[in-house]
C-alpha cells in the first residue's frame, strides 16, 4: 500500500497504553493529526521512525511528530535521516532538521534582526577554563549548555562560586562538543517560558511553561508545568517573524520565547524537528498543519 503521509513516532509510543496518562496524551494529539490529514483526502498512517519493515519509498511524505528518542539514538537517526530523505519528502526537511539541531542557528536569527537571548559560543576544543569564559563574558548569573542538546541535558546555572565544581565536567564536555553561555533570564522564574505554535507560517495557539519552585528549568522532565496562554498581537508578530527569518520552508515550528532582562521578547529556541505542539489545547490547529502539508504535496 502506498501512503501520502506517514506520521512518525517513537517505538515506545506506537501502541496505546490506556493505563498511562502520557501514552493517552500522545495518542490523543497524534490522533488529531491523523484525522486532520485524512480530512484533507490524504492516506495516512502512523509508524515508528526506525521501523525496519517499512519501505519508505512507499509514502509520498513523512511527518515528524513524536520521535522523541531520536536525540538519544542520534548515531542511528542521522544515517536513517540521510537515507530516507532520498526516498521520500520530509516535513520538516532534512536540511532544516540539520540546521535546527545545532543552536548556532540562534546567531543566524540575530543576524536577521530577531532578538535572541545574548549568547556566547564556546567552540569544541577551547582551551580556556569555565571561570575564564564566565569572567570574560561578565555575567554574574549565567546558563551553560551544549549547542546540541535536548531535555536540559548538561544545562547548568552558574552563579556565586558555581564554576569550580563544574570545571572537570566543562573540560570534558568542551573536548567533545561546542557549548554556549547565556545570561540567566530572571523573568523565567516569575513568568516562565512562552511557547507559540506556528503552523504554515501563522500562530495558531500558545502555552506557557513554568518551572517548579526552586528550579529554573521549565521542561516537564524537571517538574515544570504547562498552562493555556492567549497570545498578544505583539507575541504573534514576534513568533511569525522569527519563523519567517529561517532560511528554509517551515511547515511547523514551536517558538520558545521569554521576556529578557530588558523585558523585550527574545527567542530561547526554535523547535522545528519534533516539537510537542500541544494540540490538546487547540485541536483545530491540527487542521492547519494538515492543510499546509497537503498544499505542499500538490506544489
Amino acid at each position: 500500500m502506498v501512503f501520502d503521509v506517514v506520521v512518525l513516532t517513537d517505538a515506545k509510543l506506537l501502541a496505546l497504553d490506556e493505563q498511562d496518562w502520557y501514552s493517552r496524551q500522545v495518542h490523543q494529539e497524534d490522533g488529531l493529526v491523523l484525522s486532520a490529514l485524512q480530512q484533507q483526502g490524504l492516506k495516512a498512517t502512523r509508524l515508528n521512525w526506525d521501523d525496519q519493515r517499512f519501505d519508505w519509498s512507499q509514502t509520498r511524505s513523512v511527518l515528524f511528530r513524536t520521535t522523541w528518542d531520536y536525540f538519544d539514538r542520534y548515531g542511528e537517526f542521522a544515517p536513517w535521516l540521510e537515507r530516507v530523505s532520498q526516498q521520500t519528502r520530509l516535513f520538516n526537511s532534512a536540511e532544516l532538521i540539520r540546521w535546527n539541531i545545532d543552536k548556532h542557528y540562534l546567531a543566524r536569527l540575530a543576524e536577521n534582526g530577531i532578538n535572541i537571548v545574548p549568547t556566547h559560543y564556546i567552540e569544541q576544543g577551547n582551551p580556556r577554563t569555565l571561570r575564564q569564559v564566565v569572567e570574560a563574558c561578565g555575567w554574574a548569573d549565567a546558563i551553560l549548555k551544549p549547542t546540541v542538546s535536548g531535555a536540559a541535558r548538561h544545562t547548568y546555572r552558574l552563579r556565586d562560586d558555581a564554576c569550580e565544581p563544574l570545571e572537570c565536567t566543562f573540560a570534558e564536555l568542551v573536548q567533545h562538543e561546542a557549548l554556549m553561555l547565556q545570561p540567566f533570564q530572571q523573568q523565567v522564574l516569575q513568568h516562565g517560558e512562552l511557547s507559540l505554535m506556528v503552523l504554515d507560517g501563522k500562530v495558531t495557539h500558545a502555552i506557557r511553561k513554568t518551572p517548579k519552585s526552586g528550579d529554573f528549568r521549565v521542561q516537564d522532565d524537571h517538574g515544570g508545568s504547562v498552562h493555556p496562554h492567549l497570545p498578544t498581537p505583539e507575541e504573534i508578530a514576534f513568533a511569525e517573524a522569527a519563523v519567517a527569518a529561517v532560511p528554509f520552508d517551515v511547515l511547523y515550528a514551536r517558538v520558545d520565547a521569554i521576556r529578557d532582562n530588558a523585558y523585550q521578547l527574545a527567542i530561547m529556541e526554535l523547535e522545528m524537528i519534533e516539537p510537542e505542539l500541544f494540540f490538546r489545547f487547540q485541536p483545530t490547529a491540527a487542521q492547519q498543519l494538515a492543510a499546509g502539508l497537503a498544499a505542499r504535496l500538490t506544489r
